[in-house]
């Protein structure tokens, strides 16, 4: 299996992130960098590794998947409408999360937490499901570029 050698988001038109949600990018693109399993389906696909933006144009996401010397390897558009409650749920608790950190004893912080990873990996389940066929990652990638279409649904 290939990987992402680079990622990049484009937030352009998007307000500038909260500090936490600046800081959930920063770990998230570095966690995803250090190890990562993603490779596209497709018989005729470059092998990989891949550039990868990533974008909302239109109402949709959007993989602009490049080989290393800059040709096209795939651009991948998917609905939004999938993600939107896990997105909303995800926020939600992550924000209780945060204001959990400054007041609540470590027991309460490590339930809120735990339910923080479980709608996590909900919403890379629902990114697997979504690039089946298209995408091959494993969970931990998935779980990566789910934070990261976080941080693109922040200003969206």
């Amino acid at each position: 299996m290939s990987s992402i050698a680079e990622i990049n988001i484009d937030d352009s038109a998007l307000p500038p992130p909260t500090p936490e949600i600046e800081q959930e990018r920063r770990v998230a693109v570095f966690d995803l960098l250090e190890d990562n399993s993603f490779s596209i389906t497709r018989a005729d696909a470059h092998p990989g590794p891949y550039n990868v933006m990533l974008a909302i144009r239109d109402n949709r996401l959007v993989f602009d998947v490049k080989a290393q010397n800059g040709d096209l390897a795939a651009e991948i558009q998917l609905s939004l409408s999938p993600f939107r409650q896990v997105v909303k749920d995800y926020f939600q608790i992550c924000e209780n999360y945060f204001e959990a950190v400054k007041r609540l004893p470590p027991a309460k912080i490590e339930a809120i937490d735990m339910a923080r990873r479980g709608i996590h990996n909900e919403g890379a389940r629902v990114l697997q499901d979504r690039l089946d066929e298209k995408i091959a990652l494993d969970l931990d990638t998935a779980r990566r570029l789910f934070t990261l279409i976080c941080v693109l649904h922040f200003g969206a």
